[in-house]
């Protein structure tokens, strides 16, 4: 099926039928995506030991800043795509391509020049100690180098899923998990090189990635194709993208901080050992996370291309669809955290001090997991549908309003159990915050239909 016929079905085909042939694939991408997170993390705990994950959860905030600019330019673009498509503006769509590769080379390059320069005291600030910096500075320094190869593949991935093609994005998406695997060991262990091992095979299977991406991208048979004259960057486009992309980039900006607060509390309260520990619940519970965002990957192009063509019952419909996959997906996370902990937990360690303090902290961090689903395809609706004010509101208060100040009165009431009641607490505010602004969203939408 090519590229127009598939997007003119977003309007006319049932929706249901239309969410789930776009979020399985980007379901298995996104599982696929926080297996690959976790492959790393396993082979790094029993590779190079305890304290190499508290290392790699120094590592979390730069690489949610890294993300940041990555989905600013890939998400947006992907939006912007889809509702152009809804449109029919076949021409933006085409120039949105070359643009986004642009973008993404930009961002990379200058994001891996001034972080290599300064990451030593980046590091440090963002909690490393004298035992941990070792290891997180031998994992970014090749990460970093890298970083291009990251920008452009998700870049990519995501122009992809909205032209159209969820299936291809989901085998590049598993085609990386799936070579970073079978590198990872080989690396770590016959090479010798710990835990930059486990950095190089990230790069690697990123770029092979890649490589497929682009030989797909530059078939001149494709509705979307790589050619002259798309790589001019057009302000208006560029304005558009970077603003439909403020709230990814937002929230991982202040996913940034709100970790930077985590890892130096949990360093004050509970020293390096729980510092490991959030790094360990943080890769399972990014599992659920990752596949709720694959069902709002799936929900995105329905979503923007209807309220392009002004079909509002089809966009809330696929809104209703999306909102209870999540809330499901979320719910499942709940009752692995508060019932099999331990079991997840020892897939990374052996180290029994680790394991005690990371059981509980994943009990405790997974309370209110049932209606974080709820917010996170909210958010991304309003994103979806280009009302980036609203999305990047949703985006912030969750993590800047809610629980940064959580972060800094709860750990000096309760020491490190504070850092971990600090997230369901905010999680819990920023879905009763989500649920009104979309209660008042739909009484415009519906006075709309009856104009």
């Amino acid at each position: 099926m090519d590229n127009q016929k598939a997007t003119l079905e977003l309007g006319t085909k049932p929706v249901g039928q239309l969410l789930m042939r776009y979020a399985v694939p980007a379901i298995i991408a996104m599982t696929a995506s926080s297996l690959y997170n976790m492959v790393d993390s396993i082979f790094i705990g029993q590779g190079v030991g305890a304290m190499a994950i508290s290392g790699l959860a120094i590592t979390f905030p730069l690489m949610n800043l890294s993300t940041a600019f990555g989905a600013g330019v890939g998400v947006g673009a992907s939006s912007l795509l889809s509702v152009k498509l809804g449109q029919k503006d076949y021409g933006a769509a085409q120039n949105i391509l070359g643009n986004t590769v642009m973008l993404n080379i930009i961002t990379g390059i200058s994001f891996s020049i001034i972080s290599l320069l300064f990451l030593e005291p980046i590091l440090m600030f963002f909690g490393a100690s004298a035992q941990t910096l070792p290891y997180a500075k031998d994992y970014m320094e090749i990460i970093l180098c890298g970083n291009v190869i990251t920008h452009l593949y998700f870049g990519l991935n995501a122009l992809q899923r909205a032209a159209g093609k969820p299936q291809l994005s989901m085998y590049m998406t598993i085609f990386t998990v799936i070579l970073n695997a079978i590198l990872d060991p080989i690396f770590i262990w016959p090479l010798g090189l710990g835990i930059r091992g486990a950095a190089y095979a990230t790069v690697l299977s990123q770029l092979f990635a890649l490589i497929w991406q682009v030989v797909m991208f530059s078939n001149k048979a494709e509705f979307i194709h790589f050619k002259r004259g798309i790589y001019r960057l057009k302000s208006q486009l560029v304005k558009n993208i970077i603003g439909i992309g403020m709230s990814p980039f937002s929230m991982n900006v202040c996913a940034c901080f709100v970790v930077i607060i985590i890892n130096n509390s949990l360093v004050d309260h509970g020293g390096d050992m729980a510092v490991g520990a959030y790094g360990i619940i943080n890769r399972i519970a990014f599992i659920f996370v990752m596949i709720t965002i694959g069902v709002n990957q799936g929900m995105q192009p329905i979503a923007g291309y209807n309220y392009g063509a002004m079909k509002f019952d089809r966009m809330m419909r696929v809104l209703k669809y999306a909102v209870i996959c999540g809330t499901c997906v979320t719910t499942v996370g709940f009752i692995v955290g508060q019932f099999f902990p331990e079991q997840c937990v020892r897939l990374f360690t052996s180290d029994e001090t680790l394991i005690s303090l990371s059981v509980h902290a994943m009990r405790l961090t997974t309370v209110s997991f049932p209606i974080i689903g709820f917010q996170m395809v909210v958010a991304n609706f309003f994103q979806s549908i280009g009302k980036a004010k609203v999305s990047v509101f949703l985006s912030l208060s969750r993590q800047l309003v809610f629980l940064i100040p959580m972060l800094l009165i709860l750990p000096t009431l309760y020491g490190v159990d504070g850092v971990w009641y600090s997230m369901p607490v905010a999680d819990t505010i920023s879905a009763l915050v989500t649920a009104i602004i979309m209660y008042l969203f739909m009484r415009k939408i519906n006075k709309q239909k009856t104009i």
